[in-house]
């Protein structure tokens, strides 16, 4: 038996009106999900632990089966593994985004922040607009390190972890009540600004039509993680797929191995079917056991507001990674566990993520059809099956 989770991040939403009352995964074209609804568990699942944020980090702890009240050390130290960042247990990890902000003449503290990808800018230029703020502000105290995307690293030497704000969570605000206390960082980010804002790259970005990635954003504060092996604690041998440092540094913290797929961004065009074809040699050449796709589209569509772009992330979902994958590993003549589901809601009203239980839906290719459910939020809870603990669920996955 094989076992695969497709973890569609942010995926889970509320009626929209737009829509027709329906959420995008109601609202949605699926028809790969339907018919494996049939043959299917399907409920709601709590991946959040009461009192921690909703998070993709810790959502993501609980659906690989680690409970985020013990493994949980912030999140940017899970990146910083991923891209290889030699972490001392004194040194403390923040997560670098670069971010728009508003470019009117008014104090640095009266902008306002527009998008935290800033169109989701490619690493390529991210990564020089990132060198040219570390040829002024790094230090023996400060290191900065290049991810993915928007998404980079700061390593503070012989830090503390403090309190930062998100800055998805204050999209279209007024940034000054949420930048940092500590004057350091507070600096940092107001230099960052006055670097990066008439940079040649985001000069050229504006030309285009595109938001210029113009501020450091920090956050997501964070010590050396210290997970358990997933192969010793659960009996099977793990491949990680995601274009997003953050799943990736979860894999290597636990051991597990991490899928190099080109083209794979964390935006809606993302290479979903390299993706897939990684997870499918990893199960059916490589000898892996237990294959975790994570794509990030949905989240990203839902910080942007977009419901018509998140309705058409999760139609990628299923017809570009859950069906290929299906059909492959049939024709592969596999037997075969599927876990579909959130790893928390992003809802398009908020633009940010909620701590509600998600919808789930589990597949075994060798059972019988059941019932004529659909994939998605009402009747997941129609089902009136629940489970209160996420980082257990996968242990309903590994059931024989």
């Amino acid at each position: 038996m094989k076992y695969v989770i497709v973890l569609g991040d942010g995926m889970a939403d509320e009626p929209i009106e737009q829509l027709g009352g329906k959420t995008p995964l109601e609202y949605a074209q699926t028809p790969v999900l339907d018919q494996l609804s049939g043959q299917s568990e399907i409920g709601m699942v709590h991946t959040i632990p009461e009192g921690m944020k909703p998070g993709s980090d810790t959502a993501n702890l609980s659906v690989i089966g680690y409970d985020p009240k013990k493994y949980y050390s912030g999140r940017s130290p899970l990146e910083a593994l991923s891209i290889g960042v030699p972490m001392k247990e004194t040194d403390v990890a923040l997560r670098c985004n670069i971010v728009t902000i508003s470019e009117d003449d008014v104090p640095f503290e009266e902008k306002i922040i527009i998008d935290h990808s800033s169109s989701e800018i490619p690493t390529e230029e991210s990564s020089i607009l990132l060198q040219a703020v570390t040829e002024q502000l790094q230090s023996e105290e400060f290191q900065f390190y290049v991810g993915t995307s928007y998404r980079h690293c700061l390593i503070w030497n012989q830090g503390q972890v403090i309190e930062l704000t998100q800055p998805h969570d204050v999209l279209g605000q007024v940034i000054g009540q949420y930048l940092p206390e500590n004057e350091k960082f507070y600096e940092m980010m107001k230099k960052s600004y006055e670097i990066l804002v008439n940079h040649p790259i985001n000069q050229k970005r504006r030309e285009q039509g595109l938001n210029p990635a113009n501020c450091c954003w920090f956050w997501g504060a964070g010590t050396k993680p210290a997970l358990s092996s997933f192969e010793e604690k659960t009996g099977k041998k793990g491949m990680m797929i995601s274009a997003v440092d953050l799943l990736k540094g979860i894999a290597v913290g636990a051991g597990m191995s991490v899928a190099q797929v080109e083209g794979a961004n964390g935006g809606l065009h993302t290479n979903y079917e390299g993706k897939t074809a990684a997870a499918v040699k990893a199960l059916t050449q490589d000898g892996y056991d237990f294959a975790y796709i994570h794509v990030e589209a949905p989240d990203e569509m839902g910080h942007q507001g977009s419901a018509e772009r998140k309705v058409k992330a999760i139609e990628y979902l299923d017809g570009r990674v859950i069906g290929p994958l299906v059909e492959q590993l049939q024709a592969a003549g596999e037997a075969f566990r599927l876990l579909v589901l959130p790893d928390h809601p992003t809802p398009i009203r908020i633009r940010t993520h909620t701590a509600d239980e998600v919808p789930y839906l589990l597949y075994d290719s060798t059972a019988p059809k059941a019932e004529n459910w659909k994939y998605n939020e009402k009747e997941c809870r129609q089902s009136g099956i629940r489970q209160a603990q996420g980082h257990k669920l996968i242990d309903r996955l590994f059931e024989s």
